[in-house]
């Protein structure tokens, strides 16, 4: 295309799972709306992140479970993996998604222009593509331009040898033996991923625990998970050096108590400790928006940035760096700009990690309980307790309840076990609206299933477990609370 002036309502920069329901959103008020894509629709997380690992995830969960089956009396004779058919298939789910968002923007008459983009002026930016320079004029801007993989000084990713998460998604073959740099969630789901599908996965983790962030108690039933498989988990160790061979990598790990270091060859490298905001190379010193010592710019709670004409979405606007709070801040950013009374107010904001079994999180944590000094109840139920959990073999888990003593109002959720990440939905819910442990005690939860899980740790929360056995406590009314 030659080069060419386009004038717009509203430009979204970025079409992840910020910036498309935004762009949407915003079409759906009746603003004429540009949407500029670097690479490609859907972000990030459809095309190398959310998406593509949870296709990985849930295939290697399969192959697993086909290959010890029979503890339950299945043998499944000569199961065999066909790795790049997997990452092909990987691929047609990617493309089936990106195509429907595609479709969508387009349905809703948004204008999609692809290349980078860059501010030039409070109300104008340039698109430079490979045909040509378009310069976008707008009322309104959104920036949604996402996070890439944070890099360590020393490795030098080439996504053969040593990869970051997007190469760890993309291999053609199955390695023998994988190191993980990074023990947070990417590098768990990932690591795990591998080690189903028999590839020998060590993790290294800086951090006295990994998934620091978790409940301990939750984390300590994923280790057990990963210890059935052989895993090898290095936690206060650091990678001191990496050198690449002609087909595999020699690393060397920090000094021992003995004041030697370590060194140990793998076939490939994941590096996985956070990502980065994509804000450099937008030209936002020279509009005035403001970003933080690391990159990520400053929002009020209408997603407005330091130039109140232009928004921040997404993993640019920072933590949590999740696909659905990017959403959220999508809806909210159109709103308002579509002239509505719409702030972000997110009381609960889930968490979920796909590791096996899965963690899910919403709420304050027991130890953010203790810090704040707070008076709790705790309502904790094994999956091992759960019908449903026993006749699906996944005893492993439990839900961990956190509420208000006096009240009963839900202040935490923390769940491990199968089916965590689709459990949680109910937690958020009643954190969102003000309920209370005795909502879920009260509410009829069908059986046999893994919600009856909840609706059991808020027995326990309130004193009167069921089906497993606690010693009695006095209540606010000389006994057991009672139901109503």
């Amino acid at each position: 295309m030659a080069n060419q002036t386009v004038t717009t309502d509203v430009v979204v920069i970025g079409a992840g799972p910020a910036g498309y329901v935004c762009a949407i959103r915003l079409a759906q008020l009746g603003k004429k709306v540009t949407v500029v894509e670097r690479e490609d629709v859907g972000g990030v997380c459809l095309n190398r992140g959310c998406i593509p690992s949870k296709a990985l995830i849930h295939a290697g969960t399969m192959f697993e479970k086909m290959s010890h089956a029979e503890d339950i009396g299945i043998t499944v004779k000569g199961a065999s993996l066909d790795f790049k058919k997997l990452m092909s298939w990987k691929g047609e789910v990617v493309k089936k998604l990106t195509t429907g968002v595609a479709g969508l923007l387009k349905a809703n008459g948004a204008t999609t222009i692809m290349g980078d983009a860059k501010f030039v002026g409070p109300t104008s930016l340039e698109v430079k593509a490979k045909d040509g320079t378009t310069t976008v004029q707008f009322k309104n801007a959104v920036i949604a331009t996402g996070s890439r993989p944070a890099q360590i000084p020393g490795f030098d990713i080439d996504q053969k040898l040593v990869l970051d998460s997007t190469g760890g998604l993309d291999q053609n073959a199955l390695p023998e033996t994988l190191l993980c740099v990074g023990g947070g969630y990417i590098g768990m789901e990932l690591g795990t991923f591998y080690a189903k599908v028999g590839t020998k996965v060590t993790i290294v983790e800086a951090a006295p625990q990994i998934l620091g962030i978790v409940d301990p108690d939750l984390v300590r039933v994923v280790e057990r998970g990963l210890k059935k498989r052989n895993v090898e988990v290095m936690t206060a160790t650091t990678v001191k050096a990496v050198k690449k061979n002609a087909k595999n990598v020699e690393v060397t790990f920090g000094a021992t108590a003995d004041g030697k270091d370590i060194k140990k060859t793998f076939d490939k490298v994941l590096v996985t400790i956070g990502r980065s905001p994509n804000t450099d190379g937008l030209g936002l010193d020279k509009i005035g928006v403001k970003t933080d010592s690391k990159g990520f710019i400053q929002v009020n709670n209408k997603r407005q940035t330091s130039v109140p004409h232009i928004f921040a979405i997404g993993d640019v606007a920072g933590q949590p760096l999740l696909a659905h709070k990017g959403s959220k801040e999508g809806m909210v950013a159109a709103e308002v700009i579509g002239g509505m009374k719409t702030v972000y107010d997110v009381k609960a904001m889930p968490a979920v990690i796909f590791t096996d079994p899965e963690i899910a999180s919403v709420g304050i944590t027991e130890t953010e309980a203790k810090v704040k000094n707070l008076n709790v109840a705790l309502g904790v139920f094994p999956y091992a307790a759960n019908g449903r959990a026993l006749s699906v073999n996944e005893p492993d888990g439990m839900v961990k309840l956190i509420s208000d003593a006096k009240t009963g109002t839900l202040l935490g959720c923390h769940i491990v076990g199968a089916e965590a990440s689709n459990l949680i939905a109910e937690a958020t819910l009643l954190i969102e609206m003000g309920g209370n442990v005795e909502d879920l005690a009260l509410t009829v939860h069908a059986h046999p299933t893994l919600p009856e899980t909840m609706m059991e740790a808020a027995e326990v929360a309130l004193g009167h477990a069921i089906h497993i056995f606690k010693p009695k406590r006095p209540a606010a009314n000389g006994g057991a609370s009672p139901r109503v």
